[in-house]
C-alpha cells in the first residue's frame, strides 16, 4: 500500500488472501478437491520429516499424533487407494498397510 493510498484510507484490492490457498490447517476447504481432508490432517501442523523417518527410524512419533488426527481414516484410505509405498499414512507404516491389503484381499 502506498502512503498515499494508507493516509486516504484506501484498501488494496489484494487485501485479503484465502487461508485455504496458503494451506493454513484447521481450514476445511468447500469445493470438491478429494484431498481436501489434508488441511485438517495434524501432520500438516508438525514436522513431515517424523512421518518418513529413515530406514529402520522410530516410527513412534508419527503415530502418535495420527492417533488424535480427525482425518486419520481418511488418509488411511487415500494411501491404500494410491499405493503409498513410503511414509506413516493413517498411522500405519508401509508395513502394516501391506499386512492390511493382505488380510483384506
Amino acid at each position: 500500500m502506498s502512503p498515499a493510498e494508507f493516509r486516504s484510507g484506501g484498501v488494496p484490492d489484494n487485501w485479503f488472501v484465502d487461508p485455504v490457498e496458503l494451506g493454513v490447517p484447521g481450514v476445511r476447504q468447500t469445493d470438491d478437491n478429494p484431498l481436501a481432508w489434508q488441511t485438517d490432517s495434524l501432520c500438516a501442523q508438525t514436522d513431515p520429516e517424523a512421518f518418513f523417518p529413515e530406514k529402520g527410524g522410530s516410527t513412534r512419533d508419527a503415530k502418535r499424533i495420527c492417533q488424535t488426527c480427525e482425518v486419520k481414516s481418511k488418509c488411511l484410505e487415500y494411501a491404500l487407494s494410491n499405493d503409498e509405498r513410503f511414509g506413516i499414512w493413517g498411522g500405519l507404516s508401509e508395513r502394516e498397510r501391506r499386512k492390511l491389503r493382505k488380510q483384506a484381499g
